[in-house]
């Protein structure tokens, strides 16, 4: 049988992309294709493999600005050649789903999120554009999301990786989805290295010291990092920070005494820091978050605003704590709550609860799934 992995773009490794490394451990025959890839961003697992890209790569500066292009995606998908493939299996969050396949071929859609500019936050993305480009990009957005809803109906199959996201796919495309969480590689993180072994003395250091909470991810606005910075200073405890992006030298310039920015990690590095906080503090929305469940496969507890994906993840009281208002006094509440029971966290309940998300549950339940679509293709 011959399979193709359809993912929006490869420029880098997020979870997104740590998907499609657990789809190419379970198809390694398959082809992937993509808009445009950056061999380098990615693990050694997938740049290794022939990745086939749409006339997009070759435009100027695609890799750096891929989502400037992205009016050009829905027809760069359509010129894929997929005739010769049995199962087609999308990577949805940008453009993906819609590749034109036979009428014999199974297509499993795993939907990340409806693309979140078009349905969720268009009026974010207007506000912030020129006023020169608003009228077009509200034009743009609008025949986008009639391509979006017409090329749902070319999946076979919807498969969401949360309930968040299910319910979204039901209401922007009118389509149902079972749900099956991303895949987390829970025995990476049920041991940590030692410290000793860390290349980077102020990591170590920090590991040693202990006492710290922490906040890991991509530095952008909807991430909320401003949140668990000021509640840290609220509560007058430390926190450290990994990751990187657009508000890093923001956020630097006005975070107070005690909060320590790191930039992006070595993966021991990062597994080392789980190990040695407190608790992880994750004051974003997410469709669904894989940061908490490898934190708490790491044995320690997450505090988390109580919305999207956390829901799913974090059990209050038992597995983390739970805030309901986006807001530093709701974050800092919640360390607050958190450090009364803190020795109610058990860390072998933690992990065990993480591993309802393994790697392995994800590969069991995603195999129903395809096999379910391909039994209703060949009837």
């Amino acid at each position: 049988m011959r399979i193709a992995i359809v993912h929006y773009w490869l420029v880098g490794m997020r979870g997104g992309e740590k998907v499609i490394e657990a789809l190419c451990r379970m198809y390694p025959q398959a082809d992937i294709f993509t808009h445009v890839v950056a061999p380098e961003r990615l693990s050694s697992m997938l740049a290794a493999r022939h990745i086939r890209t749409s006339f997009i790569q070759r435009l100027p500066g695609s890799v750096r600005h891929y989502q400037k292009y992205l009016p050009l995606m829905p027809l760069a998908l359509e010129q894929f050649d997929l005739r010769d493939y049995d199962l087609v299996i999308s990577s949805e969050s940008g453009p993906a789903k819609g590749v034109l396949t036979r009428a014999d071929t199974a297509h499993v859609c795993y939907c990340h999120s409806p693309m979140r500019y078009l349905w969720d936050f268009q009026q974010d993305y207007l506000d912030n554009a020129s006023p020169l480009m608003r009228p077009f990009m509200r034009i743009f957005f609008h025949y986008l999301r009639q391509w979006d809803v017409a090329s749902s109906q070319r999946v076979d199959r919807f498969v969401a990786n949360s309930r968040n996201v299910a319910r979204r796919i039901t209401k922007h495309w009118r389509r149902e989805a079972t749900v099956v969480h991303p895949p987390v590689e829970c025995d990476l993180f049920t041991q940590a290295p030692d410290v000793a072994d860390l290349p980077d003395d102020e990591v170590a250091d920090i590991v040693r010291q202990g006492g710290y909470y922490l906040c890991l991810g991509q530095l952008v606005g909807y991430k909320r990092v401003d949140i668990a910075i000021e509640a840290c200073r609220k509560a007058g405890r430390r926190l450290v920070v990994v990751g990187d992006g657009e508000q890093r030298a923001m956020l630097e310039r006005n975070a107070p005494e005690g909060v320590t920015f790191l930039g992006w990690r070595t993966q021991d590095e990062i597994r080392a820091l789980y190990a040695g906080c407190r608790a992880l503090l994750f004051p974003g929305e997410e469709d669904f978050g894989i940061v908490p469940v490898e934190c708490m496969a790491s044995g320690r507890p997450v505090i988390a605003y109580g919305k999207g994906g956390a829901l799913e993840t974090v059990l209050d009281g038992e597995t983390g704590v739970l805030f309901h208002e986006q807001t530093a006094t709701a974050c800092h509440d919640a360390i607050m709550r958190h450090e009364r029971m803190e020795r109610d966290f058990v860390p072998d309940s933690l992990r065990r609860h993480a591993r309802t998300f393994d790697t392995s549950v994800f590969e069991r339940k995603f195999r129903r799934e395809v096999e379910a679509a391909l039994h209703a293709v060949r009837g």
